[in-house]
């Protein structure tokens, strides 16, 4: 059955690590599970995603997400892509905005390799962990409009794990309903009535760095 965790009001987060420590309460039930795997997704989940492997006393690793950027509006999501595989259009945007083909498709590429250089980056050598029967939390910064999650999450569905469950330490309401269909289960710390950005509730929301995220997947939990 699936579950939704969620804390409704004014709360806010010194810092993505703050974040993690706040959502790992909520994931308590989880903590010492032999089959439990966090993933961060990288590069903004990554702190908070350590710091929730930390307290679970759970293995940690990188899961890559790309936002596929609408042409001369990056910031704008078409679409996401994720390791293994996953692909997340957002079809809506795409025909306000008469996006074509040949458009999308040289996006894709262009984020295609952007995902791959990340990779070497972050693993090296080592490869991947295997997925195959784990029940794997993906961890992020929060939600907007969930593109990079929802590929995070069909991506980790297709290496066959067990089960998967989004938590993040903010989002809309409207997309913590969408994950619902799409997860095992969604813990969400906080949903803002007046929700119109992830760092609106962060004091500290600098962007995460390749250092920072090779260090933390460097540091044991």
């Amino acid at each position: 059955m699936k579950r939704v965790l969620r804390r409704t009001g004014s709360v806010r987060f010194a810092d993505r690590s703050d974040a993690g420590r706040v959502l790992a309460g909520h994931l308590a039930p989880y903590r010492g599970r032999a089959d439990l795997l966090v993933l961060g997704l990288a590069r903004g989940g990554i702190p908070v995603g350590w710091e929730v492997a930390a307290a679970l006393h759970a293995p940690f690793d990188a899961f890559l997400v790309r936002k596929l950027g609408v042409p001369d509006w990056p910031e704008l999501a078409m679409g996401a892509l994720a390791t293994g595989g996953g692909l997340v259009l957002n079809s809506d945007v795409m025909r306000s905005l008469d996006i074509g083909e040949a458009q999308l498709q040289a996006t894709i590429r262009a984020e295609t390799a952007e995902l791959h250089r990340r990779e070497r980056v972050y693993r090296g050598d080592r490869p991947p962990p295997d997925l195959a029967g784990r029940t794997v939390i993906l961890v992020d910064d929060g939600v907007a409009t969930g593109a990079s999650m929802f590929a995070a999450v069909r991506a980790v569905r297709a290496a066959g794990c067990g089960s998967v469950v989004v938590a993040v330490p903010v989002g809309s309401e409207s997309t913590r309903r969408a994950l619902r269909a799409e997860a095992d289960a969604v813990v969400c710390a906080c949903t803002p009535s007046d929700f119109s950005a992830v760092g609106q509730v962060y004091d500290d929301f600098r962007q995460t760095g390749d250092d920072e995220v090779r260090r933390l997947l460097a540091t044991p939990t």
